[in-house]
Parts: structure tokens; C-alpha cells; sequence
């Protein structure tokens, strides 16, 4: 009996186990067909049709230079829409794509002419930009040419995925006009250029450089996506006679690959850590400093700036009350805590009309003018002395601390952050103000010149400030 059971029990496993396998074929059949490129692709069609549209000459040229003007009349006026159309007219793509292709087929003198053309693109569209611009009555900056003048990790996104589309579409038996098109509005290869004869137009440099890094990020890497999807679909390389030629050929070709792709990828690399390092900045503002009430963030004042992860900083404005030091020390602290802010610094800016002169009562009792008046000469002349005393006291406790970090650079080249807080130190019967400076070295400083240099640090800051008592600690 048990036998039965257990050969019914084993029947149905295996029933269930044969339509599993069923449908895990079925599924992968149904999905290799879905996404499967390479049947519809016609590789010779496509190589024909890259080449063809690299030249810039005649109707191409002036079909561009046109476009580059409509392009510049949409950033002056600020239009998007009319940016938009320049962008459906633009023959912009054909020697990028050109340059990718011909990387990935070993066609030295495909990528030659590529790259001339792509030089004579650039050169063409910057001078058409510059001479509208020279010649526009309308001036001044915008938000869409401003956002132009530097590239984003979305930008890099939208260059890989729009030179895959864009590439796909090509090599499809009868080409998608759509795709391009789309292609042509989403990676924005024309309105950086415009920017470019822009900053040059106006003597603004640093836009310029700006815009043209973008163009080239965008023109990278849709050539490095014309490469990889011609690499995986199998495009046939080119023949040569000369075996040692081919050989040659083929490895200039993948030289040019690699030094595409390299500095492709770290710059990615580094764009992805500005923008996690700025949704720190962002998010450590709101959860910390926010939630501070004594005093008023300016929040539209707030500045978090990477700077390539040499030196980043948050720069934040307050207004009203004064923020004590303990404070500012304990926000330092805790942005430590954010993952990608553990090298930022902190810089407060508050108003001059704070609250530091209350605490000596200064202008608390020259607002009682009523009670002053009161007071007999000598009494006023007392009270007036002694309140000096107690504000030159505070004076003289503030530190320098501009000079003093401009000193300690000049002085320690290995000091990578200098910084400088009040430490409030509790014996349970008095309380004491202690002085303390942190340091961070770079990297490349060893452990035995960092405490060399803390010592030395130390001594001066005592001496200079004429203080009996500080701390002075490194925090790497």
C-alpha cells in the first residue's frame, strides 16, 4: 500500500517538475524572442549609413549652421520649444556615431574622417553660436543657458541610454526616424555648443568650459554605446590585405577604446559622488540644521559644493539670534555621520546683528536710556567704564581664526582642514571654556610627521594667542 502511495507521490513530482521545465522554456523562448535584436539586424545596411552621414559639407553644413542659430535665438529668449525644433533639424550625430562604429570594426579611415568631421562640427556650430551672440541685442544669462554649463550624473545617463537607442534604431532593417529624433531632443548635443559661443561672445570662460565638457560627455558616450552595441551584435571588422596592417589597425583601434573608455568611466565615477554627495548636503541640512529654532536658515542661501572631492564644503547662512560654538562643534560631529560628508566642512555664516552684546549686557542697558538718565554723572561715567572693560574682555577672547588657518596652511603643507571650536569643560563645581583645533592631514603625510606637526602646531597656537590652555588633536 505504502508502495502505491510513494509511486503516485513520485508520478506527480515528476509531472510537476516536466511543466516547470516547460514553462521556464516557454518563458525564455518568449523573452528571447522579445528582446532579440540581432535577426532584424541588417550590419551592412547600417555601416553604409553611418558613413554616410559623417561628412559636413553642402546642404549638411548649412542645414547646421541654420540650426545653431535657431538654437541660439531659443537660449537667448529663454523658448524651449524653439530649442526643441533646432535640436529635430540638427545633423549633429552622424560623425560621433561615425566614431564609435569605426572604433568597433577596426576602420582606421572611417574613425579618421570622423574625427575631422566631428572637428569641423564643433568648430562651425561654436563660430555660428559666437557670431549670433556677438551680434544679439538681447544679453544677459538665462536659466536655460545656465543649465548648460555643467554636465550631471543625469546627463551622463541620458547619453548612454539615448546612444543606445540611437544605435539600435540604426542597425533595425529600415530605419526608426522616430528614435533618432528623439534621440536627437533627449541627449542635447546642440544647446551646450550654443552655450560655448555664448561664454566666448560675452568673455565668460568659465561657461564656456563648462558647456563644451558637457558636449564632450555627451558626444563620449554616445560614440562608447555605438561601440558596445556594434561589439555585441557582431559587426564584421574591416579587411585589409596586409595581415601585419590589419593587426596594426586593430590594435590603434582598441588603444583609441581604451582611452575613450577610461576616462569615461572615471568620470562618471566622479559624478556619481557629487550627486550622493549633494543629497547628503541636502538631507543632512533639513534632518540637523533646520530643525534649529533659535535662529532663521536661509535656505535658498545654502551652498554644497564637491569641488572633484578635494575640498568639499557646506556653506549655510543664518539670520538672528547667534549660534553658540558648541553648537556648530556638535553639527560637525554629526556630519560625520553621513556617509559621503565625512571630508566636508562646515562654514556658518550669521548676521552681524546678533546677540553677543546681550550677553554682556551692553546694549541690553543702553536701550534703558531712561534708567541711565537717572544716574548722576559719576555713576554714569562708572557704569560706562565698566561695561567697557567687559566688552574689550570679549574681544580679546576671540580668536582670529581667518589669519590664524591662512598661518597654519602656509605653514603645514600636509594640512588638508583646519578647524576651531569653544570645548565647555565640567569639573561638577565649575565650568570652563577650552579652546579646540582639529586637524586633518592628507593622506600622504606619515603618522610620525602628523604628531611632529601637531606638537609644533600646538606650541605656536599657544604662543600666538597667547593661551594657557588648548587642545589641539588630528582626526586622521
Amino acid at each position: 500500500m505504502a508502495t502505491s502511495e510513494d509511486e503516485k507521490q513520485e508520478a506527480v513530482n515528476q509531472k510537476l517538475s516536466k511543466d516547470l521545465k516547460g514553462t521556464a522554456k516557454s518563458l525564455k523562448s518568449f523573452l528571447s524572442e522579445l528582446l532579440d535584436i540581432r535577426s532584424d539586424t541588417d550590419r551592412d545596411s547600417t555601416i553604409e549609413a553611418v558613413k554616410k552621414d559623417i561628412p559636413f559639407k553642402g546642404h549638411n553644413a548649412w542645414i547646421l549652421i541654420f540650426s545653431i542659430f535657431v538654437a541660439s535665438i531659443g537660449l537667448n529668449v529663454s523658448s524651449t520649444a524653439v530649442i526643441i525644433g533646432a535640436m529635430l533639424i540638427s545633423p549633429l550625430m552622424g560623425p560621433i556615431v561615425g566614431i564609435g562604429l569605426s572604433v568597433a570594426i577596426n576602420d582606421i579611415d572611417t574613425l579618421r574622417r570622423s574625427l575631422i568631421n566631428l572637428g569641423v562640427m564643433v568648430g562651425l556650430s561654436v563660430l555660428t553660436a559666437f557670431l549670433y551672440f556677438t551680434i544679439s541685442p538681447l544679453t544677459g544669462s538665462n536659466a536655460e543657458l545656465e543649465a548648460r554649463t555643467y554636465p550631471t550624473v543625469l546627463d551622463v545617463l541620458v547619453a548612454i541610454f539615448g546612444g543606445l537607442a540611437l544605435i539600435v534604431a540604426k542597425t533595425k532593417k529600415g530605419t526608426i526616424a522616430s528614435v533618432i529624433f528623439g534621440v536627437a531632443i533627449a541627449t542635447a548635443l546642440m544647446p551646450p555648443l550654443c552655450t560655448v559661443g555664448y561664454g566666448l561672445a560675452e568673455g565668460n570662460f568659465s561657461d564656456a568650459g563648462g558647456a563644451l565638457y558637457l558636449f564632450s560627455i555627451n558626444a563620449t558616450f554616445i560614440a562608447l554605446s555605438t561601440f558596445l552595441v556594434a561589439k555585441l551584435l557582431g559587426f564584421p571588422l574591416v579587411k585589409y590585405a596586409n595581415s601585419k596592417r590589419r593587426k596594426r589597425i586593430a590594435q590603434v583601434a582598441s588603444i583609441i577604446a581604451i582611452i575613450v573608455m577610461i576616462p569615461s568611466v572615471y568620470l562618471f565615477y566622479n559624478m556619481l559622488q557629487e550627486s550622493y554627495f549633494k543629497q547628503d548636503a541636502k538631507k543632512f541640512v533639513d534632518e540637523e540644521l533646520m530643525v534649529y529654532n533659535e535662529s532663521f536658515l536661509q535656505k535658498n542661501a545654502t551652498v554644497a559644493e564637491y569641488n572633484s572631492g578635494n575640498d568639499p564644503k557646506i556653506e549655510v547662512s543664518f539670520m538672528g539670534k547667534e549660534i553658540p560654538n558648541s553648537v556648530i562643534g556638535l553639527w560637525r560631529e554629526k556630519m560625520k555621520r553621513y556617509g559621503y560628508l565625512k571630508n566636508a566642512s562646515l562654514i556658518i555664516l550669521q548676521n552681524e546683528n546678533t546677540e553677543s552684546f546681550d550677553q554682556l549686557q551692553y546694549m541690553r542697558e543702553f536701550k534703558r536710556r531712561d534708567s541711565i538718565s537717572l544716574m548722576n554723572k559719576d555713576e554714569r561715567i562708572s557704569y560706562l567704564e565698566s561695561e567697557l572693560s567687559k566688552l574689550s574682555k570679549y574681544e580679546q577672547q576671540q580668536i582670529p581664526f581667518a589669519n590664524i588657518s591662512k598661518e597654519a596652511k602656509i605653514n603645514y603643507e600636509g594640512l588638508e582642514s583646519f578647524s576651531y571650536a569653544d570645548k565647555l569643560v565640567s569639573n561638577f563645581n565649575t565650568i570652563d571654556t577650552i579652546p579646540e583645533f582639529d586637524l586633518r592631514w592628507k593622506k600622504e603625510i606619515s603618522k610620525a610627521d602628523k604628531v611632529k606637526n601637531e606638537l609644533k602646531l600646538k606650541e605656536w597656537l599657544a604662543y600666538k594667542l597667547k593661551l594657557d590652555t588648548l587642545i589641539v588633536k588630528s582626526l586622521n
